[in-house]
């Protein structure tokens, strides 16, 4: 499994996820020419994708899905005009050629938003942004990992501190917003074992957040919790810069 996060953040967000033979991408966001140029860039040919997953309807995640509307499209929410639409719902699972894919709810102002996990070549991704919150129903599901693309959003006394409107402030920091580091932080430590290779912090926001720190949060966390998980690669991900995960 290779997956190559291609943008991850309020302006944008897509990720492709390929094998040997098989390949699909999670969300279309971001402008049509960096969205083109960074599949290009990765060498991944539009017309062949294999399918297009969803994880809601919010512009920065479905923003070119023009563009992908031949393919088969996967998501629980409402996509309007598409002739090869597939609903799928919490827990449900399906193949995608050589993909084993599983669904898995989360808690957004976005009707009938929803995360990923997805199996290939013996590996397990887990895929979460945009969410208030992670029930323990649903961490059973993500537990166990080899690879973990998590929202970690906000740091609370930044977006404070920001000149944004009090109502914009509660809806990120209420339980269908979205996961500030902290909470990033402490799922990911109940979730995570000694198979983890890689944990990308995702959805970072470039006014209320800042990679570095998030990636100081989690570290100050693991170490706080004594975990024993020194091997893991830890990243941040920043808006418009392709971030790599091999491991073939």
């Amino acid at each position: 499994m290779q997956v190559d996060l291609l943008c991850s953040g309020s302006k944008g967000n897509s990720c492709l996820i390929r094998t040997k033979n098989s390949s699909l991408l999670i969300d279309c966001g971001s402008t049509k020419k960096y969205l083109m140029n960074a599949l290009g860039s990765v060498n991944q040919r539009v017309d062949d994708l294999n399918a297009l997953l969803v994880t809601h309807a919010h512009t920065d995640h479905v923003s070119q899905l023009k563009h992908f509307r031949h393919l088969p499209v996967y998501s629980y929410c409402d996509l309007k005009d598409l002739d090869n639409h597939r609903i799928v719902r919490p827990l449900q699972e399906f193949d995608v050629n050589e993909f084993h894919i599983q669904v898995i709810s989360l808690s957004h102002d976005s009707p009938n938003t929803v995360g990923y996990v997805i199996y290939a070549d013996g590996k397990k991704l887990v895929y979460v942004t945009d969410t208030g919150y992670v029930s323990n129903e649903v961490k059973t599901y993500l537990e166990n990992a080899d690879y973990y693309i998590f929202e970690s959003n906000h740091d609370i006394e930044t977006l404070m501190n920001t000149n944004r409107p009090m109502f914009l402030k509660q809806r990120i920091l209420g339980d269908s917003g979205h996961l500030n580091n902290l909470d990033a932080s402490s799922n990911l430590a109940s979730l995570i074992n000694s198979k983890t290779k890689e944990i990308v912090l995702a959805h970072i926001s470039e006014e209320a957040n800042d990679p570095s720190i998030a990636l100081k949060c989690i570290h100050d966390h693991f170490l706080k919790k004594d975990l024993p998980y020194h091997g893991v690669n830890i990243r941040a991900a920043k808006q418009h810069e392709i971030l790599t995960i091999k491991s073939f």
